[in-house]
This record gives structure tokens, C-alpha cells and sequence, in this order.
């Protein structure tokens, strides 16, 4: 049980939520003003790169501890009211709640900008165990004691710079709108006491304590959590059913073509290395079914028939390496968006399916490990040649 003081009826105190841990990256607010529109022109630096974007947002009053009480004739004054846990909110986006990489946090300022209130922008929970008030009551009458806030649900997308066909055989490259998910954040925590008579302003954290109250009918009941989604199978096949691969094998390289893809050293990890006469550094291509848009990608190395991969148990972690494991016939992390440029330059961003999250490397230099990040590289350095090898 927590105990927190307040102060006089009639004026609320803010509160700030239990269970909160911040991570929040200071340099996604000011990127965020200078993030593209979907239509709007991009190059080939930015075809390793991923932008968030709020697509809807619907603003919900949230009462997340309550208590009703009576105060009689002869007992106003402090008293101390120990308040029920209502409604938990997590903060998230897509299906997690650990808000630790940039494209999470780039999300949630987006959203924030979108309701033109402050909200969460980390890992965050409202308390979930009972909270205890003390309320100074000047008249006698029924309470409703509670803690509440504004709860924020929406729908997100990414934009992603990929080759635009313009007809007549011109082509460009442009920002393009992809995919996205849901989100939930909640705004600052409000705690207050409240009686039918009083009069409140509508559609507020107030109101809806009046109506839990029951004074203008049953409040309405939180919408169910949606499942989980079900883990990938681990049946296994050298080449994914659907799929088809491209003739002969490819290379993938840094734009000057002075270091290359490949698992040296007998590793399940994938690093750029110095080319090489050696199958390691060649790759099968392979290409499947259309999704959102976009044709799916499996890699393979011509050494091991194995898929390049990125490991469920990372996929919610930044900067996450991909290794090479057994191709299997369904799992989203062995799957890939490649975003082209123009005809002629064989320049490619590439994006895990499970994630959304693009590939690059902390720094463009010999033996350094690929790896998965949320908004992809700020530098560029996340697009690569993709392109028959001679």
C-alpha cells in the first residue's frame, strides 16, 4: 500500500505513475521536425533509413484507482481513503513495452505532437497496487476518491525510401508509407475527489469518476488486451516453400564495393570483410510472396545453405546481430524488405519483416558485425550494393 498526501477538495495534484523507468533518447525530439512526408523525395543514402508517423489517436479519460465514500454530518476533515486499482495502462508500441530504441521513442513524441498534450515517451505503468489518499472533505455527501489519467490509443506507420516507378521507363526514389502499429501511452496522472452535484467539465478525468461514481450511468469497461502473437514454427527446409531463387549468386558490399558480407572465422555472425575468394562472401537470392506491398526476401549463404537471421529472442532489442541459422518455412525473422534505388546503381536498403527494423553496423570498417536498428543509420551508412557476383 502507498501513501500519498493531498491537498484541499477542489484542487487536483499531479502525480507521477509507479513503475517508471526511463530511456529517452533526447535527440529524437529534435529529429522529429525534420522527418519526411510520405510522396517526399529521398536518395539513395536514405534507402537504409525508417521514419515513424501517427496515423490516428483517440484521447480516453482513464480512472485507474477509485473509491466511493460517504462523509456524514459530524465527520468532514482529513481522512485517509485507501483507493481499488481500476485499470493498469502500459505504455507501448507495436507489441512491446520495453520503449528502449529510437523508433519506439520517435513514435511516442510523434504522438505527442499529434494530441498537443504530454504523455509518456518510456517504459511506463501506472501503479497497479492500492493507493491510499488523504482528502480534507469540507461537506458532507458521497465521494468518488480517484487517481486518473488521459490514455492515448492509436495506429502509427513508417515511412521507408524505396524506387517509385514514375512509367515511361523514369524512375525515382521516394518516400513511401509502409506499416505500422498500434500504440498506447497516458498523460500525466490526476488524483481528486468528486460528488454528483459538482459540476465538471465534460469528456474529463472528473467526469468520468462522476460516472464510476454512478452518477450518470456505468462506466464504460476497458477494451481487452489483443493475444499475443503465436512464435514462427521451426520446420526446417534449405529453401522456403514459395520462394524462388535468382540465378547464380549475389554479393553484398558497401557502396565503394571495399567490404563485404560474409561469416569469416567459422561464426554464426555476419561481418563486413575485405573481399575474398571464397563462398562465404556469396549469396543465394531468393524471392516470395507479396506482403503489404512488398516482395519477401530470404539470403543464403552459398557455403552453409543457411538464412541469415534475426533471433526471436532479439528482435525488440537495438542494434541486435543477425546470424545464420537452418532456413524454416515460417519465420519472419528470416524475412527481408529490399528497398531499390533508381535502375543502374544496385544501391539497397534492408528491412527484417519481423521487426521492421533496418540493418546496418556501428561503423563502416573491417570486421564489424551487421546488426538491426529501429530508424535505421542517420549516417547513411545503412544502404549497401546488392548485385550479381562477376
Amino acid at each position: 500500500m502507498v501513501k500519498i498526501k493531498a491537498m484541499a477538495h477542489g484542487l487536483l495534484l499531479p502525480l507521477l505513475a509507479g513503475s517508471i523507468f526511463l530511456t529517452v533518447n533526447p535527440s529524437a525530439a529534435s529529429a522529429a521536425t525534420a522527418d519526411p512526408k510520405a510522396g517526399d523525395p529521398c536518395k539513395a543514402a536514405d534507402l537504409g533509413k525508417r521514419y515513424p508517423f501517427v496515423k490516428s489517436a483517440v484521447t480516453e479519460p482513464t480512472i485507474t484507482h477509485f473509491k466511493g465514500y460517504y462523509i456524514t454530518d459530524g465527520s468532514t476533515g482529513s481522512q485517509s481513503v485507501t483507493m481499488s486499482t481500476q485499470t493498469v495502462i502500459t505504455v507501448e508500441v507495436g507489441n512491446s513495452s520495453q520503449i528502449s530504441s529510437g523508433f519506439s521513442i520517435g513514435t511516442l513524441f510523434k504522438v505527442e505532437a499529434f494530441v498537443s498534450r504530454t504523455v509518456r515517451k518510456a517504459t511506463a505503468t501506472t501503479n497497479a497496487e492500492s493507493q491510499t489518499i488523504t482528502w480534507n472533505f469540507l461537506k458532507p455527501g458521497y465521494y468518488g476518491l480517484y487517481q486518473g489519467t488521459n490514455k492515448v490509443t492509436g495506429v502509427y506507420g513508417s515511412l521507408n525510401c524505396g524506387r517509385v516507378d514514375l512509367g515511361g521507363g523514369r524512375y525515382t526514389t521516394r518516400w513511401i508509407e509502409r506499416p505500422g502499429g498500434t500504440y498506447t501511452t497516458f498523460s500525466t496522472i490526476e488524483e481528486g475527489a468528486v460528488r454528483c452535484e459538482d459540476k465538471v467539465p465534460a469528456n474529463s478525468i472528473m467526469s468520468k469518476a462522476q460516472k464510476v461514481l454512478g452518477c450518470t450511468g456505468t462506466p464504460a469497461q476497458a477494451a481487452p488486451r489483443p493475444p499475443a502473437p503465436k512464435p514462427p514454427t521451426n520446420q526446417t527446409a534449405a529453401q522456403p516453400p514459395g520462394f524462388t531463387c535468382l540465378a547464380g549468386y549475389y554479393r553484398i558490399a558497401t557502396p565503394d564495393r571495399l567490404l563485404f558480407w560474409w561469416n569469416a572465422n567459422g561464426t554464426d555472425e555476419f561481418r563486413l570483410h575485405s573481399w575474398a575468394n571464397n563462398a562465404r562472401v556469396q549469396w543465394q537470392v531468393c524471392q516470395g510472396p507479396t506482403t503489404n506491398g512488398m516482395v519477401e526476401h530470404v539470403f543464403l549463404t552459398r557455403q552453409s545453405k543457411k538464412c541469415l537471421t534475426l533471433r526471436a529472442s532479439d528482435a525488440p532489442t537495438e542494434s541486435a546481430p543477425f546470424y545464420e541459422e537452418k532456413c524454416r518455412t515460417v519465420d519472419d525473422g528470416q524475412r527481408f524488405y529490399v528497398y531499390d534505388d533508381v535502375p543502374g546503381t544496385n544501391l539497397v536498403g534492408i528491412q527484417n519483416k519481423m521487426t521492421g527494423f533496418m540493418i546496418g553496423q556501428e561503423r563502416v570498417t573491417d570486421n564489424e558485425t551487421m546488426r538491426q536498428y529501429s530508424l535505421g543509420k542517420p549516417d547513411g551508412t545503412g544502404t549497401y550494393v546488392l548485385e550479381p557476383v562477376p
